[in-house]
């Protein structure tokens, strides 16, 4: 006889972590010299990361979310950044960030960054910062946002050389140089952070921005659509399926199919089904509502129920018969003006009585005389032993229709039976209740980054971005390129990410063709330690640097180009002149003799008059 295994559940809690506020450092004894070390900050859209380029720290000092929070009409110094908001779910429709995108906009935002960054890190941004900074921004980014930066740093920190860099570039260069790899650097890097994915090749060191494309779908996409998944599937658990709780489901449970289809195919058998199914326990209060209550208990809470509904009832008699008592003395004293002869008087209170004769008021001073006796015998006799009391026909009292029965003294202790104790009464669990099944969705969010019809975007994933951009390379440089496939970004960070690049790029590049695909060693933050590898190894005032000098005399759209920076790019643009009215014919005349002869002439303009080709030198944006 085949035993029977129980399933095994995979219950998990969420961790709702609190942030706890950043403390502020020390500067450092290398910062203190006539040649400062730099400070290296990596500007992410989700996260900021910054810290001293010095070989002694191993990870950066802060690090924290890319979000402000400030109440209406608050001061500019009550603001809330990253860490000092210990949960971000109450104040969520507060949040603002500095990036559109992955591209600074809102500058105000990004200088409250700074003062955060410089006031931890022990410098005072109330005067100067004399420090080189080291910064990382979007590839491609638009020469209005650079020239703002620029004036930010330079004109309110007054700091003394600036170097901008991709923050994707620096992380293939800090993994290049641990694997030893001879520069210069030929590959294709593979980039997903939260708001856009990118897809930038790399030839012989330089970043060739001419064919490098961007994909706007990354982790804040997955995000939402888990969310929205999660609350259609509970509605009646929206407000727990926060955004907080969407993020670590994704960043702990979910994971990349190598074959999408063939995974969901997996997901139909049951026995699969119970056994990846991932179920997060919600928090809940372990009190239920008529739970497991003894006998005793039950007859007690049953006694003091009856006594409540004794008194309320034995309030309700006193109310009703002061009522009577008053109406009936009301009555009375119209009586008394028929008998003291004011027929004038008597009638008009008939009138307002609504009454026709004395014989009507006489029958409705005979019922409340009676119903005025028995309000006080009750009152007398609160055991109730000559019955209920009679409504009275003229204004029955509120709510005596609703459950009268229950609030009279006789109603019976015991009006349902118990029943036996050997019934098995149906156990509500509360707990299985607050649970959340996530089971295709744990692959079906993170694929949105190769399918992004799902939610609704019409445009090409990253993989057929990836067969367009290799497509506009000769076949030489597209081995050189794929030979070296770079993926890196806190997007990358899915289990089974690197198999599902492989898997594709087979399918992708010719039968037999060689490629390699490297994951960087912590996607997340080897930018920072990119772009701090580099400070150390280029001094400031050298190659990729933009000294106070450089800023007055070139402007803030200037930019010192290295190996991980966006590139300069004459590009030509097609200027078109404006149009012209039409001239008049002029008629010029001409005499060669004795007769004179009168000639048009109607100036006829080249075609290549009609637009002028302009060189016009910019930086890719």
């Amino acid at each position: 006889m085949a035993s029977k295994h129980e399933p095994v559940y995979q219950i998990f809690s969420f961790q709702d972590c609190k942030c706890s506020p950043d403390p502020i450092y020390e500067v450092p004894a290398q910062s203190l010299t006539p040649t400062p070390a730099p400070i290296v900050i990596d500007n992410g859209s989700f996260q900021t990361r910054a810290g001293w380029a010095v070989e002694e720290l191993e990870s950066p000092r802060l690090l924290f979310k890319s979000v402000t929070a400030r109440s209406r009409g608050a001061a500019r110094s009550e603001t809330q950044i990253g860490n000092d908001i210990p949960n971000l779910e109450p104040l969520r429709w507060l949040l603002k960030s500095q990036f559109d995108r992955n591209v600074v906009v809102n500058f105000e935002i990004q200088e409250l960054m700074f003062d955060h960054v410089f006031t931890h890190l022990g410098l005072g941004s109330e005067g100067s910062v004399t420090q080189p900074i080291v910064l990382t921004e979007a590839p491609c980014n638009p020469l209005h946002c650079r020239q703002m930066m620029s004036e930010l740093l330079f004109e309110c920190y007054q700091v003394p050389y600036v170097s901008y860099g991709v923050d994707s570039l620096y992380s293939f260069y800090h993994n290049n140089t641990k694997i030893s790899l001879q520069p210069p650097h030929t590959g294709i890097v593979l980039s997903s952070g939260y708001h856009c994915s990118h897809i930038l090749p790399v030839i012989n060191g330089r970043f060739d921005a001419v064919n490098c494309k961007r994909v706007n779908v990354a982790g804040s996409q997955s995000a939402s659509y888990l969310q929205r998944l999660l609350q259609l599937k509970y509605p009646g658990h929206l407000a727990a399926v926060t955004l907080s709780r969407v993020e670590e489901l994704l960043h702990e449970h979910s994971y990349i199919a190598a074959d999408y289809h063939e995974e969901l195919e997996k997901w139909r058998s049951p026995e699969f089904y119970e056994r990846e199914v991932h179920r997060m326990q919600l928090p809940f209060s372990g009190k239920v509502p008529g739970g497991c209550v003894s006998v005793e208990e039950r007859h007690e809470r049953r006694a003091q129920q009856l006594r409540r509904l004794q008194e309320i009832n034995a309030r309700r008699r006193e109310e009703k018969l002061l009522q009577d008592q008053e109406r009936l003395d009301r009555l009375i004293g119209v009586q008394e003006l028929l008998e003291d002869g004011l027929l004038d008087h008597f009638h008009k209170s008939l009138v307002e009585l609504n009454m026709d004769s004395a014989e009507e008021l006489q029958s409705y001073i005979n019922k409340l005389q009676v119903a005025v006796e028995q309000g006080r015998h009750k009152l007398l006799h609160s055991d109730g032993a000559e019955g209920k009391t009679e409504v009275s026909e003229l204004e029955p009292t509120i709510d005596e229709g609703d459950g009268v029965a229950l609030m009279d003294p006789d109603f019976p202790e015991e009006t349902l039976p118990e029943k036996p104790a050997h019934v098995v009464q149906p156990v509500f669990n509360m707990a299985e209740y607050h649970q959340l099944f996530v089971g295709t969705e744990r692959l079906r969010c993170p694929e949105i980054l190769f399918q992004p019809s799902p939610t609704g975007e019409e445009q090409m994933g990253l993989m057929e971005t990836l067969q367009y951009v290799l497509a506009r390379y000769t076949p030489e440089q597209q081995d050189a390129l794929v030979s070296n496939v770079f993926l890196t970004g806190g997007n990358m960070l899915y289990p089974g990410m690197k198999e599902r690049v492989e898997r594709e790029l087979l399918a992708m590049r010719p039968f037999q063709s060689h490629f390699k695909v490297t994951m960087a060693s912590q996607p997340a933050l080897d930018s920072w330690y990119g772009a701090r590898d580099w400070a150390l190894e280029h001094p400031a005032g050298g190659e990729g640097w933009i000294s106070r000098q450089d800023y007055e005399e070139k402007g803030g759209e200037y930019l010192s180009e290295h190996c991980a920076s966006n590139p300069f790019i004459p590009m030509k643009l097609v200027k078109p002149l404006p149009a012209r009215p039409a001239e008049p014919s002029v008629t010029m005349p001409t005499s060669t003799g004795p007769t004179a002869a009168v000639t048009t002439v109607t100036p006829a303009l080249p075609a290549s008059c009609s637009a002028v080709a302009a060189d016009v030198s910019m930086v890719a944006s």
